[in-house]
C-alpha cells in the first residue's frame, strides 16, 4: 500500500469534530510564544533612567529555552491541518476558494485593525506626555516585531486552496519543492554571506511547514507506521545536531526565526512526528477538566492573545521602571538571582494580564464575519494591502503615523474583502440584478 492510497482510510477514520489533541497543543503554542517573549523582558534604571533590553542577548539560557518554546514550526503544521480540513468542509457546503480566503482576511485582520489603532494612539499619549522619543520609538519597534507572524501567516492561509490542490495531485511533489527551495536560500545565504537572502524563506520554509500540516490532516502521517515516526522525529533532531556543530544554524532557535532558516523544518518534522506519536495521550490529556478549560479559553482568542501580549508586556515594563524611579528601590539585576527568583511572578503576572486584555478585545475575533467578495481580484487586494500594512510596520517600525497608514491599508482590506453593501433604490426602480424590498440585490460577479 502506498501512502497516497493509505491516506483516505486513515481520514476516513478521523472524526468530524473539532480534534482536542490539535486544539490543545494550537493552545500551548500559543501559551509558549507568550512565555517566550515575557522572558525576554529586560528592565533596568541605571543612573535614574529607564532601560528597556532584550534579557536573553548573550546569555545561555536562551538555547534550552529556545528548544523548548520554539513552536512556530508546530503552529504553522497545525495552521495547515485546521485549513485544509475547514476548507474540505466549506467546499463539501458549496463554498468555494475566494469565499474562504476572504473569510481568513476578516479573521486575522479584524483583530489586527484594532489592536494597531490602540498602540498608535498609546504611542501618541507617551510622546504627549513628555516620554523620550528614543524610548518611544523603542517600543514601537518591539511592538512591531512579532507581527511578521500576522503577515506571513496571512498570506500562508490565502495559498491555502491553491496549495491544496498541488497537495491533492502530487503531494510529495509539492512539499518537496518548497523544502528544497527553502535548502537553495539557506545555502545561497551561506555562500554568498548576504543574510539579507534569507528573508526570502520566509515564503518558502513556512509554506513547507503548512503543506506538512496538510499530511496531517490526510491521516497520511498517522498511517506511517510508530517505528518510521520514531526514525523521522530521531532523524531530524540528529540533522539540527549536525547543524550545530558544523556551523550551519546556530543553536538558538530563536535566531533560527529571523530569518528563517531550514533548521525550523526539522523542528517542524520532529514535533509532527512526536504529535502523532503521543496524540492519543494527548487527547485524554486534553479531556481533563482544567486542560479543557485552558483550551477552550484560548482556542477562540488565540489570535487576540498574540497581538495583545506584546502591548502587554510593554506595558508592564513601564510600570515597573516607573515603579522603580519613584521608590527609588534597586530592580533585580537582569540574569542575577535576584531576577531569576523574580520570574515565576513576573509569568504569573504577564499571563494573567494577557488573559485579561484577551477577554475583552476577543469579542471583535469572535464577531461573524460578513459576506464574502466573490470576486478574486478583490480578495487578492485584501490580502496584499493586510501584508502591505504588516511589512510598513516591520520596515519603518510602529509609529503614530506608521499605525494610521496601517490602519488604513488593514480597513480598506476589509472593506474590499467583504461584498459591497447594495445601494438603496427606490421601491419599483430596477438598476441591475434584482431587488428586495428597496435593496438592490448586486447581479453576480464572474469569476
Amino acid at each position: 500500500m502506498t501512502v497516497a492510497t493509505a491516506a483516505p482510510a486513515a481520514s476516513a477514520l478521523r472524526p468530524r469534530g473539532r480534534d482536542r489533541a490539535v486544539d490543545l497543543v494550537r493552545a500551548a503554542c500559543i501559551l509558549g510564544v507568550v512565555v517566550l517573549h515575557a522572558m525576554m523582558v529586560g528592565v533596568a534604571v541605571p543612573d535614574g533612567a529607564p532601560s528597556f533590553v532584550n534579557a536573553s542577548d548573550g546569555t545561555w539560557w536562551i538555547v534550552p529555552l529556545s528548544w523548548v518554546l520554539q513552536v512556530m514550526p508546530l503552529f504553522f503544521v497545525i495552521g495547515g491541518f485546521s485549513a485544509a480540513t475547514a476548507y474540505r468542509r466549506s467546499r463539501e457546503r458549496g463554498s468555494d476558494a475566494i469565499a474562504f480566503v476572504a473569510g481568513r482576511v476578516h479573521r486575522l485582520l479584524r483583530p489586527a485593525i484594532v489592536t494597531i489603532g490602540v498602540v498608535g494612539l498609546l504611542l501618541a499619549v507617551l510622546a504627549t506626555a513628555g516620554v523620550p522619543a528614543d524610548l518611544v520609538s523603542l517600543a514601537g519597534f518591539r511592538f512591531s516585531q512579532p507581527l511578521w507572524f500576522l503577515g506571513v501567516f496571512l498570506v500562508c492561509q490565502a495559498l491555502v486552496p491553491a496549495l491544496l490542490r498541488c497537495h491533492e495531485r502530487a503531494p510529495l511533489l509539492t512539499i518537496g519543492l518548497l523544502a528544497a527551495a527553502a535548502a537553495g536560500i539557506d545555502a545561497a545565504r551561506l555562500v554568498s554571506g548576504v543574510d539579507a537572502l534569507g528573508f526570502l524563506n520566509l515564503a518558502f520554509v513556512w509554506l513547507a511547514l503548512q503543506q506538512l500540516g496538510f499530511f496531517l490532516a490526510d491521516g497520511r502521517i498517522d498511517a506511517l507506521s510508530r517505528r518510521t515516526r520514531v526514525i523521522a522525529a530521531v532523524g531530524a533532531v540528529a540533522g539540527l545536531a549536525a547543524s550545530f556543530v558544523s556551523g550551519i544554524h546556530s543553536p538558538d532557535l530563536v535566531a533560527n526565526i529571523n530569518p528563517p532558516t531550514t533548521a525550523l523544518l526539522l523542528v517542524g518534522v520532529a514535533h509532527t512526528a512526536l504529535f502523532t506519536l503521543l496524540r492519543e495521550p494527548i487527547a485524554r490529556f486534553a479531556d481533563r477538566r482544567a486542560v479543557s478549560s485552558f483550551t477552550d479559553f484560548v482556542t477562540p482568542r488565540a489570535m487576540t492573545v498574540y497581538l495583545w501580549h506584546m502591548p502587554v508586556l510593554l506595558s508592564l515594563a513601564g510600570v515597573t521602571a516607573v515603579w522603580g524611579l519613584s521608590t527609588g528601590l534597586p530592580l533585580p539585576a537582569i540574569g542575577g538571582p535576584a531576577w531569576w527568583l523574580t520570574r515565576p511572578a513576573w509569568l504569573a503576572l504577564a499571563l494573567a494580564a494577557t488573559a485579561a486584555v484577551a477577554i475583552t478585545a476577543a469579542r471583535i475575533e469572535a464577531a461573524a464575519p460578513p459576506a464574502p467578495t466573490g470576486s478574486p481580484r478583490r480578495v487578492t487586494l485584501a490580502v496584499l494591502a493586510g501584508t502591505s500594512a504588516v511589512a510598513l510596520l516591520l520596515v519603518v517600525g510602529t509609529t503614530v503615523a506608521t499605525a494610521a497608514i496601517a490602519v488604513a491599508l488593514l480597513a480598506g482590506a476589509l472593506r474590499i474583502a467583504s461584498l459591497p453593501v447594495p445601494a438603496r433604490v427606490g421601491v419599483g426602480q430596477r438598476i441591475g440584478g434584482s431587488f428586495v424590498d428597496g435593496v438592490q440585490v448586486p447581479a453576480p460577479v464572474a469569476p
